[in-house]
């Protein structure tokens, strides 16, 4: 259960606080037909390798991908509609649909995003697109965008509640081509104030897919320096905004580091004669700092995340792939607890884990776990077990009833 968010003045959501509900999936690759519900602020994910934690993940890729681009190029990257649908259904649509809770005038609605992709006359087309939720308590939830094959309508002033579903103004659109997305279009509009939100939750949402080979070394002193990115390849720069125009989250990302790993002291930034950027460890035992390349993996990656989670102005949603990889297993309770933290400040993580260690620190109603049945992927919930929920009430750890057998086909 996540406890009740905390302020932090030096951290600010610039972004409308929603919550992913619920996901289901449709002919989406491993996923024929599954439903993720009571989806928490912080989801851990469990399952062997194959089972489909990748590809929940790439979900996230995917509709950046569509947005930032088009249906079409984001297919194309994945070797085309034929390898994205789901095997057996390659004369089928894959059909995504996505409800998260966000404030509409002063009160939480539950909204609801349908997508249809498919091919039609040999082409990849949006066969329909709905955002949709309820305007009052009682009655079917409403369409404020719906399109067919790149027209439809969309709902100008759906705040003014006033007004019946038939009196709310409606502007008719064609779009440019029929593999782009309404809410890519629209949602740069405020009138649109549903689209717009969704539209931003995307296009801010981090996937992470780090490499310390990439984090390491000298960087060019220029370029993104106020967000991590997904790689990680501008550390640098981002540990360099932060020391100089944040000190007080520096200074905290620096004490967790000295509590955590045995030696740092101080962490800095130097530009070179020549222009580059290099990141210096201080330990303790010696008089001269090292550059990043002779700290450990370890170091370097738990650094990164501190740095990701402190964000001055974070992300609404993190997507982070096995971060127990070259972290000590001590560290992982904590690292749990910081993404825990993240989500109670109102963002929501996703996080896969093939860790005992980071499991232990999980909560029953944060644990999903993914087995493979016929070909296709399914997901479990831990609260749904009521093993499980009986052995975490009597003060069990999740890892040791992992470790233990109880979570089918996703044992280790």
């Amino acid at each position: 259960m996540l406890h009740k968010a905390c302020a932090d003045p030096s951290v600010v959501f610039n972004f409308v606080i929603m919550q992913i509900e619920s996901i289901r999936l449709r002919n989406f690759k491993v996923y024929k037909d599954v439903e993720l519900v009571d989806i928490p602020r912080l989801c851990i994910l469990v399952g062997a390798n194959g089972s489909g934690k990748s590809t929940l993940f790439d979900l996230f890729g995917f509709l950046k991908d569509c947005l930032t681009h088009n249906v079409s190029n984001a297919l194309r990257s994945r070797g085309g509609f034929q390898e994205v649908v789901s095997r057996g259904a390659q004369n089928e649509s894959i059909s995504i649909e996505i409800q998260y809770r966000m404030p509409i005038t002063g009160k939480e609605r539950l909204v609801t995003y349908a997508l249809e992709i498919g091919i039609v006359e040999s082409k990849v087309c949006v066969k329909r697109e709905i955002l949709r939720y309820k305007r009052g308590q009682h009655g079917s939830p409403f369409h404020f965008l719906d399109f067919t094959n790149g027209s439809g309508e969309a709902v100008t002033n759906e705040e003014d509640f006033d007004k019946t579903d038939e009196d709310l103004n409606k502007e008719e659109q064609t779009l440019e081509s029929k593999d782009i997305l309404a809410i890519k279009g629209l949602g740069q509009f405020q009138r649109f104030k549903a689209a717009a939100a969704l539209r931003n939750l995307i296009e801010n949402w981090h996937v992470s897919d780090f490499h310390i080979s990439m984090a390491r070394g000298s960087k060019e002193a220029t370029g993104e320096e106020n967000h991590l990115s997904t790689t990680g390849d501008n550390l640098q720069l981002v540990a360099r905004t932060l020391h100089e125009e944040h000190p007080e989250i520096f200074n905290k990302i620096l004490e967790k580091m000295r509590q955590r790993v045995p030696g740092v002291k101080e962490i800095s930034t130097e530009v070179t004669q020549d222009g580059r950027l290099l990141l210096k460890f201080s330990d303790g035992a010696f008089k001269d700092p090292f550059i990043d390349k002779f700290v450990s993996d370890g170091t370097i990656k738990m650094f990164a995340y501190l740095v990701l989670l402190h964000d001055p102005k974070p992300h609404p949603f993190l997507c982070i792939e096995e971060p127990e990889n070259q972290l000590y297993p001590t560290l992982l309770e904590e690292l749990a607890e910081e993404f825990r933290d993240y989500a109670r400040r109102g963002g929501q993580v996703f996080v896969s884990t093939h860790s005992p260690d980071f499991l232990n620190a999980a909560e029953v109603e944060e644990v999903f776990w993914l087995e493979k049945e016929n070909g296709y992927s399914t997901v479990k919930r831990a609260k749904d077990d009521a093993q499980i929920v009986a052995y975490m009430k009597s003060g069990d750890k999740m890892g040791a009833l992992w470790k233990e057998g109880l979570f089918g086909r996703a044992n280790p």
